[in-house]
């Protein structure tokens, strides 16, 4: 296999049914994918391995051919990021409506991580019960086959957990019928459930919980992403988390020197990100927005960064909200008690200076 294109119909594993915004893109089979085993439960997830793309296609051509079938389990190609590892192709073009993604333009601008996955699967692969990250929104596109979601609002999921305060790998599960396991179980309500059809996209918001199962071979584009509408939510993720660490091991709050340090590290281990790094992320989304209110009449300058342009497309007024509202986010972290613990005054530049600036281009731009 020289080459693979995502323009495939799933029966025979070559794409059709391919959306309009999306382009004809062609992937070595040398690629390397993260694959996970949808039949054994390792923790609170499924364990994965790293294969070659052209062996996880000829695996998955043979699961087809023995009836869904196999004496490896059925595996899923998950989390595989096809934009970082190929940003030479232009993969697709992103839906308008979910054109303004504060996490992924963070996360290319300081080239460490994005949140854009592809994910490939045969009939009966499956993603356990969970939350997005950061409690971010995500949207998802068929590009073939079918999927089911199982989607519960956010609080529901308070029902769902076990007696330890512990979430369910799977919903379906008939354990958590038994009360002496899941004392709440019985006060939850069903879930919504959607079918997602070929060409469609799905929109999940920020907390709520989903467990999703592809009902045929299934290839589809997702994205995980923040911004004005919901950067509130995931400030207060944080702060949950960090309290969650906190009380985890309160123990060794006097014996354990900087013991707020090790709280930030634990919290950056387990979900991504401390506080240090949210105002990172908040310090480059307003920079880029100043930036286009101040050189908003310079398009050339706009397009020597590519975010910037994509952020000036979006309109003046839009990046004035994305202001107030990071400006509303940044006053809050600022005045955090746990954040104080870390010298952000040592943070450059500091975060008093760069909310006087940021309130400073709003208002000029509103005169």
């Amino acid at each position: 296999m020289g080459s693979l294109t995502l323009n495939i119909s799933c029966g025979h594993l070559g794409i059709s049914c391919f959306p309009k915004w999306a382009q004809r893109v062609y992937i070595t089979g040398e690629a390397v994918v993260p694959v996970a085993n949808c039949d054994v439960k390792e923790y609170n997830s499924n364990p994965k391995e790293h294969l070659k793309l052209k062996e996880y296609i000829n695996y998955w051509k043979e699961h087809i051919k023995k009836g869904y079938r196999s004496p490896r389990g059925c595996l899923y190609l998950k989390d595989w990021h096809l934009h970082r590892a190929f940003p030479e192709q232009d993969v697709y073009t992103i839906p308008v409506y979910f054109s303004s993604d504060w996490l992924n333009e963070y996360w290319d601008a300081i080239a460490v991580d994005d949140y854009r996955f592809v994910y490939m699967g045969p009939k009966g692969s499956w993603t356990p019960f969970h939350a997005d990250v950061f409690r971010s929104y995500s949207w998802s596109a068929n590009i073939c086959g079918k999927k089911k979601w199982l989607v519960f609002p956010p609080g529901q999921e308070e029902f769902l957990r076990d007696r330890h305060g512990h979430l369910p790998f799977d919903i379906t599960s008939p354990e958590l019928k038994k009360g002496s396991l899941y004392p709440r179980y019985a006060q939850s309500s069903p879930p919504v459930e959607i079918i997602q059809e070929a060409g469609e996209i799905i929109f999940i918001p920020s907390g709520w919980h989903h467990q999703v199962y592809n009902l045929e071979d299934t290839i589809s584009i997702n994205h995980n992403w923040v911004n004005g509408c919901n950067v509130a939510i995931m400030w207060s993720f944080l702060q949950d988390e960090l309290a969650a660490v906190q009380r985890e091991i309160r123990e060794w709050k006097d014996s354990m020197e900087d013991w707020h340090l090790q709280c930030q590290v634990l919290m950056k281990s387990y979900t991504g990100i401390d506080y240090k790094e949210f105002y990172n992320f908040l310090k480059i989304i307003a920079e880029n927005r100043i930036f286009v209110l101040e050189n908003h009449h310079s398009e050339e300058d706009a397009s020597k960064h590519s975010y910037r342009a994509a952020i000036s497309g979006l309109g003046m007024l839009h990046a004035v909200f994305d202001l107030k509202r990071t400006a509303k986010v940044l006053t809050s972290l600022n005045a955090n008690e746990e954040f104080k613990k870390l010298n952000p005054e040592t943070l450059s530049p500091p975060p008093s200076a760069l909310l006087h600036r940021l309130k400073a281009a709003i208002d000029t731009a509103l005169l």
